[in-house]
C-alpha cells in the first residue's frame, strides 16, 4: 500500500480547490447542501477557505494547540456570496496553506496535531482530502457530476479507514463500540481502477477494536462500485441505494456500520 507523495498532497489542495471555484463559478451559491446540513454552497466554500488558513497558521507558527476556529464555525453572516470574490479568496488560501506545507517539508514537527505525534504530512494528507470531500459536497448539491482521480479516491478511503479506526475514536465516540461483534466483516472492492493499485479494503468489527485492511476477501457483507461511488458511500455523501454499487449479503451490517462510522 503506496499513499500518495507529500508533494501531490500539496498539489492536490490547490488543484482541488481550483475545481471547486471552477464548479461555482457561475452558480447559485444560496443552494443547500444536503450533505452539510444547516449550510449553503456559499458558507461551505467559507468553511472550508476557513480551515486552509486556520492550518496554514498552526503549521506556519507551530502552534502547541488548537487554535480558535469560530470564524469557520459559525457561518450565519456569510448566506449570499459572490462567486468570484468568494472564488478568489478560497484559491488565495489554499495557494498560502500548500506554500506553508512546501516550505516545511514532510517531515516537520508543526507542533499540535489532532492525532499526537504527527507530522507537517499529516496535515498535507488531511486537507488535500478535506478539500476534495467539500467539493464533492458543493458539486452534488448543484447538481453537477463529480470526479477523481482514482489514486486520489483509493488514498482518501485509505485515509478514512486510517483515522475512523483509531483507538482513540472510542473516546470521542463511545457508540462506535456498538459496531463490535462476531462475524461483522465488511468488504469494499473498486470495480474501476488498475489490478496493482489494490482497491479492496476488508474493514474487520469481530475483535475488540476497529480494524481494516487491503485484502480480497469474503466478508459478511460486500459493496462493489467504482471507487469514486465507494468513496462517496463511505463519506456519506452518496446513499447506498443512489450510488451506482452492488450490495452482496448482510445490507443490514452494512448500514449500521455506514450509520456508526461517519467522518468527515
Amino acid at each position: 500500500m503506496t499513499r500518495l507523495s507529500y508533494e501531490r498532497y500539496c498539489a492536490e489542495i490547490g488543484n482541488q480547490s481550483d475545481l471547486l471555484v471552477t464548479g461555482i463559478r457561475e452558480a447559485d451559491l444560496t443552494a443547500t447542501v444536503p450533505s452539510c446540513p444547516g449550510w449553503n454552497v456559499g458558507q461551505l466554500v467559507r468553511h472550508l477557505g476557513g480551515g486552509h488558513r486556520w492550518v496554514e497558521e498552526i503549521v506556519r507558527t507551530r502552534a502547541t494547540g488548537p487554535l480558535p476556529d469560530d470564524d469557520f464555525r459559525d457561518l450565519s453572516g456569510y448566506r449570499d456570496e459572490d462567486p468570484v470574490k468568494l472564488g478568489s479568496w478560497l484559491v488565495e488560501g489554499a495557494g498560502q496553506l500548500a506554500g506553508t506545507l512546501r516550505a516545511a517539508g514532510p517531515d516537520a514537527d508543526t507542533g499540535w496535531t489532532p492525532v499526537p505525534g504527527e507530522t507537517s504530512t499529516f496535515w498535507a494528507r488531511r486537507f488535500a482530502h478535506e478539500t476534495l470531500i467539500h467539493r464533492a459536497d458543493a458539486v452534488l448539491a448543484l447538481g453537477a457530476e463529480f470526479t477523481v482521480a482514482h489514486e486520489v479516491a483509493v488514498d482518501a478511503l485509505d485515509e478514512w479507514m486510517e483515522l475512523g479506526s483509531l483507538p482513540q475514536m472510542f473516546d470521542f465516540y463511545p457508540e462506535r463500540r456498538e459496531l463490535l461483534g462476531p462475524g461483522r466483516t465488511l468488504h469494499l472492492h473498486a470495480t474501476d481502477t488498475l489490478p496493482e493499485s489494490g482497491a479492496e479494503w476488508l474493514v474487520d468489527l469481530t475483535g475488540d477494536r476497529l480494524a481494516w485492511r487491503r485484502a480480497h476477501e469474503k466478508a459478511a457483507v460486500a459493496v462493489r462500485g467504482p471507487v469514486t461511488e465507494l468513496l462517496l458511500v463511505v463519506y456519506g455523501r452518496r446513499s447506498v441505494d443512489d450510488a451506482a454499487v452492488e450490495v452482496l449479503g448482510d445490507r443490514a451490517l452494512l448500514d449500521f456500520w455506514l450509520g456508526h462510522n461517519s467522518f468527515g
